[in-house]
């Protein structure tokens, strides 16, 4: 070889040294990436968490991508991917919570009415207290005139000084006047139509804003659904944009379908007669139907709930009209009692936030109302705090311990 030859290969020699030398460090001074996995339970690569400062970032959980979906935590995920269902909790003896709930919300009806009874002589200025205790808890003028000549009576001819025989007295006169004989059952047994199809047992629940009728309508569907009734609930109030979502939200967490509309502002009547039609074609045994608050004086909206009723009325018979009326309202109930059952036709009245008022004589006064009797009562803010009315524990937690 001449010199020339060596040359080149002397100079070819060093280039790859340097091309070698250059890319050791490059790769030093970086950490290898992984492959991507190709199996279903490989694990994901690690990410570093996107900038919180950053306009729209959100944090990544540990060790999942940053655009994973965050779950909330009422509903973790079955292994088929669909919400885990919750249990509604039986209905049986829910009503026995009503006492000790009446008790921490300082009720003193049931003492102070005690207190004055066991005096060893009941002046005028005694029975005056009386009645004032039992106007205040909201009885009504009527009933309470019933109850104090009943007590009146009573103490005349046994000369009550006892405590626990004034209790006895009161407690009798006091559930008289609740009317443990009236039928508080709910008529959500299916019937059969003449032509042999399948007709759903359809609740209309009607109401004021405020009341908690949506609320209602949910723990309603819980209700339900402890007794193992399959149910559809149909979202006729279109004019609040987050009812039909909240409804759905309660549906969902039993099991239960929802029926709504597409668009705000829908038709109600709409919405209502779908809902029954879903109920005959699924051969559902209840369909519940909400509907928007509505002031009663309201002429419009009043009518348009009667549209609501007779539309329904061409799919399926209604079997009630519950009445969702606030426990706290006392007697301005009585003026919303009255213009609903002229319209409506109400079949029952559902009291709400009964656990939050110590004028529980409100039962009395609205079945007198309406003639109508109270058939559930809300005694908290819990999922499965809608209960059966029971006369019985209602006035025991009247009265207390």
């Amino acid at each position: 070889m001449n010199d020339l030859t060596w040359l080149w290969i002397v100079l070819g020699v060093v280039l790859l040294v340097v091309v070698g030398l250059v890319g050791f460090r490059a790769r030093g001074s970086r950490r290898p990436t992984p492959p991507a996995p190709s199996g279903p339970s490989a694990p994901a690569p690690a990410e570093a968490p996107p900038d919180a400062s950053a306009p729209g970032a959100e944090p990544a959980a540990h060790g999942a991508p940053s655009d994973a979906p965050v779950e909330e935590a009422v509903a973790e995920p079955a292994p088929g991917g669909a919400p885990a269902l919750e249990a509604p909790e039986p209905v049986a003896g829910r009503m026995s919570r009503l006492r000790g709930r009446l008790a921490r919300s300082g009720s003193p009806f049931g003492a102070r009415l005690l207190s004055v009874l066991s005096r060893d002589h009941l002046t005028e200025d005694d029975w005056d207290e009386l009645e004032e205790t039992l106007l205040v808890s909201d009885l009504g003028a009527g009933p309470t005139e019933e109850l104090l000549e009943a007590l009146r009576t009573q103490v005349r001819v046994e000369g009550v000084k006892d405590p626990a025989r004034a209790r006895e007295l009161l407690r009798a006169q006091l559930l008289a006047l609740v009317e443990p004989g009236l039928d508080r059952s709910l008529s959500t047994a299916p019937a059969t139509a003449p032509d042999g199809s399948h007709l759903p047992a359809v609740v209309l629940v009607v109401g004021v804003n405020g009341t908690g009728k949506t609320t209602t309508v949910g723990k309603l569907a819980r209700v339900l659904v402890a007794e193992d009734r399959t149910v559809v609930l149909g979202a006729a109030d279109t004019f609040r944009a987050a009812a039909a979502d909240q409804l759905e939200t309660w549906g969902a967490r039993v099991g239960v379908q929802t029926v709504r509309s597409d668009r705000d502002g829908a038709d109600p009547a709409a919405v209502a007669f779908d809902a029954v039609r879903t109920g005959r074609t699924q051969r559902t045994d209840v369909v519940l139907v909400d509907t928007a608050g509505r002031l009663q004086n309201k002429a419009g909206l009043m009518d348009e709930l009667g549209k609501i009723s007779r539309v329904i009325t061409k799919e399926a018979p209604l079997s009630e009209v519950l009445l969702v009326l606030d426990a706290t309202t006392g007697q301005n109930g009585l003026t919303q009692a009255r213009v609903f059952g002229e319209v409506a036709g109400v079949t029952g009245i559902v009291l709400t936030k009964l656990d939050g008022t110590a004028r529980g004589g409100i039962v009395v006064a609205v079945q007198r109302e309406l003639g109508v009797p109270v058939k559930l009562v809300g005694l908290g803010e819990g999922p499965d705090d809608l209960a059966p009315f029971d006369p019985e524990q209602f006035v025991d937690a009247l009265l207390g311990d």
